[in-house]
């Protein structure tokens, strides 16, 4: 790239394909940092990684180990107790003291064995004990914070396969995560577009209940600590208990209960499993991006595999979409090609994937209604509606109809969502009713929740049959012709149309 280069003439050259409006990572990092600032160090063994912080308890045995750690690697296990797991051994400049010292679990301690520094080891305790390893008069220098696990895991014939430190974000000379396109780039900077989420096989509730927040491609970032980043999008709404796991840096997890149940988490460090989050995916590429996200930036985030959804479409586009990943379609209902796809079954990606087949109910197109929503005007309203007839998780959501009378249609969702969701006046209509306009009877009355379309202008009574100061208007129905279709006791399927449909 010539000096002066910018992040679109970047995008350009590479050929990296950009979603509009995301954020972009850049990143340099320090040359002039010393291996002083680092207080972290992920120790990879056969058995998996764990990482280590230092404790400043012996200053000594602290400069041991950040000027050595990289000649420890490839240093074997010399003996393992119940009490603690030694490597070694190897020569150092330590000063061994003689004499018992306590130990916690999870410590750890260089330790010279008859007490001569030619004959050091690297011990790692396991459980509280007391005992004479010859380890400086300080004791431990470090202790476990993360896969605590492994090191029970370890045997005698595993050995230390690699040491790295753990940089620290603050000790970076230049971070940036950006939407301007125009910024000027540096030599050497590092630039991340997008990451990538496996889901896991075993959260398969949890993983569609990702895809549906990430429907249109991107992670909306709420909330950002120093440990997580948030997408609270779905805060509110329920998600299944699955996969009870460690969430270590990259993992994602939805919240199950309490506050912020429904909100998904990315983790930018180690963190100890939860009954509250289940771990429904991991971050495979692009962690640097989510460590620089700032509260308000859109990511662009890639889901591996891709969402299966085939609500909305009609039984030959299904099938054609179906066959490109070896899933078979079983057809249900009205089976005839240009039929509409308006249930699946089982519902999830994962589920579907490891079935490998799909029953899909179809319905007579005339029964699939498609609707503009007034997101701008009741967004209240909408979360209700949304949340009632499930169309925050899927593309078509069932209006089952109660009630029909002259020019008023009435439905009530199936989903009793009045009970915890809040419907509060807004948007209510002023002197008319305009013909396929949808309403939804708010808190001001006792019908709560019904939602109501009329086939011709009224300046009386809302869409529900409710005074104008009861009923909220949400949106409108733009197959209007199509309610004639309708009698007491069917369901009617909407969908919310794309904009250059409206």
């Amino acid at each position: 790239m010539p000096e002066g280069a910018t992040l679109a003439d970047a995008l350009i050259v590479s050929k990296t394909p950009h979603k509009e409006g995301t954020a972009i990572g850049i990143l340099k990092e320090s040359t002039e940092r010393k291996s002083d600032d680092v207080n972290e160090y992920t120790i990879t063994t056969p058995k998996g990684e764990f990482k280590i912080e230092l404790t400043g308890s012996d200053d000594l045995s602290k400069h041991i180990w950040s000027e050595h750690y990289k000649d420890y690697e490839g240093t074997p296990i010399r003996w393992i107790s119940k009490d603690a797991v030694a490597f070694g051994p190897f020569e150092t400049d330590m000063t061994p003291s003689r004499g018992s010292k306590n130990f916690e679990r999870f410590e750890v301690a260089f330790g010279a064995g008859g007490f001569d520094p030619k004959n050091t080891h690297l011990i790692f305790t396991k459980n509280r004990h007391t005992s004479d390893y010859g380890a400086p008069e300080n004791g431990t220098f470090a202790k476990i914070i993360s896969g605590k696990n492994v090191l029970l895991e370890l045997n005698k014939s595993d050995a230390i396969i690699r040491i790295e430190p753990v940089v620290e974000w603050g000790h970076m000379a230049e971070r940036l995560c950006t939407t301007d396109l125009s910024t000027k780039l540096d030599d050497g900077v590092k630039i991340f577009t997008y990451f990538e989420v496996e889901l896991s096989i075993a959260a398969p509730h949890g993983a569609e209940h990702l895809l549906s927040l990430t429907r249109d491609g991107t992670f909306k970032v709420g909330m950002v600590s120093s440990s997580f980043i948030s997408d609270d999008n779905l805060q509110g709404e329920m998600c299944n208990y699955e996969n009870f796991e460690p969430r270590a840096a990259g993992a994602v997890s939805i919240r199950t209960v309490g506050n912020g149940s429904g909100r998904a988490y990315i983790s930018c460090d180690d963190r100890t499993s939860s009954l509250m989050h289940t771990v429904v995916g991991h971050v495979s590429k692009g962690i640097e991006l989510v460590k620089l996200a700032q509260s308000g930036q859109h990511l662009d985030v890639e889901m591996i595999p891709r969402p299966i959804t085939i609500l909305g479409l009609n039984f030959k586009e299904a099938e054609e979409h179906l066959s490109e990943i070896g899933v078979k379609l079983v057809r249900d209902g009205h089976t005839e090609e240009d039929a509409i796809i308006v249930t699946q079954t089982p519902p999830t990606t994962l589920e579907i994937l490891g079935a490998g087949k799909v029953k899909a109910l179809g319905v007579s197109n005339s029964k699939l209604v498609r609707i503009e929503l007034y997101d701008d005007l009741a967004p209240i309203t909408l979360n209700f509606f949304r949340h009632a007839i499930g169309l925050q998780f899927r593309p078509v959501g069932p209006l089952p109809v109660v009630m029909t009378y002259e020019n008023t249609y009435i439905f009530k969702a199936e989903r009793e969502a009045e009970k915890y969701k809040e419907i509060y006046p807004e948007n209510s209509p002023k002197g008319k009713v305009l013909s396929g306009e949808i309403g939804v009877t708010n808190q001001a009355a006792k019908r709560m929740g019904m939602v109501g379309v009329k086939t011709e202008d009224d300046d009386l009574f809302g869409p529900t049959g409710e005074k104008f100061t009861s009923t909220n208007i949400i949106g409108k129905i733009l197959d209007i012709d199509k309610l004639k279709h309708f009698k007491e006791g069917d369901v009617m399927y909407v969908t919310e149309a794309l904009e250059e449909e409206q």
